[in-house]
């Protein structure tokens, strides 16, 4: 039953390509329907002819966010409203489909899924239950009622995610019709092989011919200034309490206690899975133990950030300063350090940040200058407020490097497409005068890169670097078919020419092999499109009248 749910969990979330423009949702969010949306005074809309009430949004909320939580293990607090809303109203619309079809959910069905998704080791280890199953009073506490959430809400999600797959099952039985003819026919298509030669033209190769003049150089900047713009970004102060600094400390109080049977408990619980890239059961126990003691030396070092900020805030708790921060650390002998300038996107290049603590540095102000302790990777830290740098473009001459080069990039790989093109042209003219690939090559002073034979499945081909994408040669080289080349095909280093020698069929013992999973993995998947296709249908014609769903279809929206 938990493959159901999670292979349910999963299908849902795929469903997010949009059937109208994405932006449309941001009209949909429940904080907009109240302003007017679709008719104000908190107005959701109405699925099948039945008004969506405010219990029925939040419920359905509930259960989307659940469904996310079980198969990332984190909550969707990534997504925007618009992203959000998006989900939920697909969640309402399959669960009124599902009721006004009378699927039925029984008690015993939904209490065995509930009790496997309990039992999910990733759940297990998530909560550092020492236990085959997480207890449910556990589970309620720890996870559902920190988001406002109860025991109601995880079996209404439960019954519902049953009752959607057992809709999905039905509304796309069309697409489990495939026979193993069609299927075989598939698997033919996608692992045949072919061999191949591929000429690159890499803008590397090209750069020493790039003539660098300041003129050209200012032009450049001139016709690029939005791509060095630079964003908002702040400084601050922080005094560090590194974790390293607290490990020894750790080891101490290890010692005097049980350290090694933690780390059996914890290799008992999860075996290998705890450390995936150990390869030994001592490998793994030595990474168990090194995070034991790591996690303890973070919580040391927490309670002595916690001491120092304690005393920063109370050293003017009415009128808190920047320069608390400083004043405290000289008196505890701790050095506090400036960062340099960064942004929202990059963070401090002193240390890696963590979000909160990147957060918590862009809401510094003048006013509220001082937060802490933040929990980093590495340590724990207490910041200041020390300044706020506006976006701005800075001037030719303080970044000239790194205009030269990119100047100097680009114009390498201009030349690199223009030699290319060029080859690709006189290849054509070459095969028209009866001239083989090879030769060409010779004529033009290129030397083509045999490649080891590929399929449409093949995933990986490390022969190509990162000269060119493995979708891009798999389009020109399929297209361009047996004893034909492709035309130029341009990529950010430069580009690339492919010649294709010859074509193998797939190898029939290993298809006969493959075919029940293939033909089971066919049909799943088609069956997955007829049920996203009906979603579409049914989205657009519940939805679609809408006056604000016009509006925003006509970019008329506000």
């Amino acid at each position: 039953m938990i493959g159901t749910i999670r292979k349910h969990s999963k299908l849902l979330w795929g469903i997010t390509v949009p059937v109208m423009i994405v932006s449309l949702f941001m009209f949909f969010s429940p904080s907009r329907m109240g302003q007017g949306g679709s008719g104000g005074g908190g107005d959701f809309g109405s699925i099948y002819g039945k008004k969506i009430s405010k219990e029925d949004y939040l419920n359905a909320e509930h259960e989307f966010e659940l469904a996310y939580f079980f198969r990332n293990y984190e909550w969707p607090d990534k997504l925007t409203s618009e992203q959000l809303a998006q989900q939920v109203y697909y969640r309402l619309l399959i669960i009124r489909k599902a009721e006004d079809l009378g699927i039925y959910v029984g008690d015993d069905e939904a209490a065995a899924a509930a009790g496997e998704i309990l039992r999910a080791p990733d759940l297990v280890r998530a909560l550092r239950i020492n236990a085959q199953s997480v207890p449910p009073d556990v589970f309620v506490s720890q996870i559902l009622a920190p988001r406002k959430m109860d025991a109601a809400d995880f079996e209404n999600f439960v019954r519902h995610d049953l009752a959607i797959q057992q809709l999905s099952d039905s509304l796309g039985l069309a697409g489990a019709l495939v026979t193993p003819q069609e299927a075989e026919s598939i698997y033919q298509r996608e692992h045949e092989e072919l061999t191949a030669q591929i000429v690159f033209f890499s803008a590397s190769n090209y750069l020493s011919q790039v003539t660098t003049t300041p003129e050209a150089v200012a032009q450049y900047y001139t016709n690029h200034m939005a791509d060095y713009r630079l964003p908002d970004r702040v400084q601050v102060g922080y005094v560090e309490f590194n974790v390293t600094n607290f490990l020894a400390q750790s080891k101490a109080e290890w010692a005097k206690t049980n350290l090694e049977e933690n780390v059996n408990a914890v290799f008992d619980q999860y075996g290998l899975k705890a450390f995936p890239d150990a390869k030994t059961p001592d490998e793994a126990r030595a990474k168990i133990r090194e995070e034991l003691i790591r996690e303890r030396a973070l919580a040391d070092a927490h309670v002595q950030a916690n001491d120092f900020a304690n005393a920063v805030f109370n050293l003017h708790p009415d009128n808190p300063r920047p320069e608390d921060l400083a004043a405290v650390a000289r008196q505890k002998g701790l050095a506090e350090k400036i960062t340099a300038p960064f942004s929202g996107q990059s963070g401090p290049e002193e240390f890696i940040a963590s979000e909160d603590f990147i957060k918590a540095a862009f809401a510094l102000t003048t006013n509220e200058p001082l937060a802490g302790p933040i929990v980093g990777s590495d340590g724990i830290y207490v910041i200041a407020y020390d300044k706020v740098l506006p976006s701005e473009i800075p001037p030719l001459a303080g970044i000239r490097e790194r205009v030269t080069r990119d100047f100097q990039h680009d114009e390498s790989i201009l030349l690199a497409q223009r030699a290319g093109d060029a080859f690709a042209k006189t290849l054509t003219n070459s095969f028209a005068a009866g001239k083989s690939f090879d030769r060409a090559c010779v004529a033009a002073i290129l030397v083509p890169k045999p490649l080891p034979p590929f399929s449409l499945s093949t995933q990986e081909l490390p022969e190509l670097g990162d000269r060119a994408g493995l979708n891009d040669l798999k389009q020109a080289a399929f297209t361009a078919g047996v004893g034909h080349a492709s035309g130029f095909v341009q990529t950010d280093d430069g580009g690339f020419v492919v010649y294709v020698e010859s074509q193998q069929p797939a190898d029939k013992a290993q298809m006969d092999a493959a075919m029940p999973q293939f033909l089971a993995s066919v049909r799943s998947e088609r069956q997955n499109e007829a049920f996203n296709e009906w979603l579409g249908m049914e989205f657009q014609k519940q939805f679609g009248n809408l006056p604000v769903f016009k509006q925003a279809a006509a970019g008329t929206a506000p």
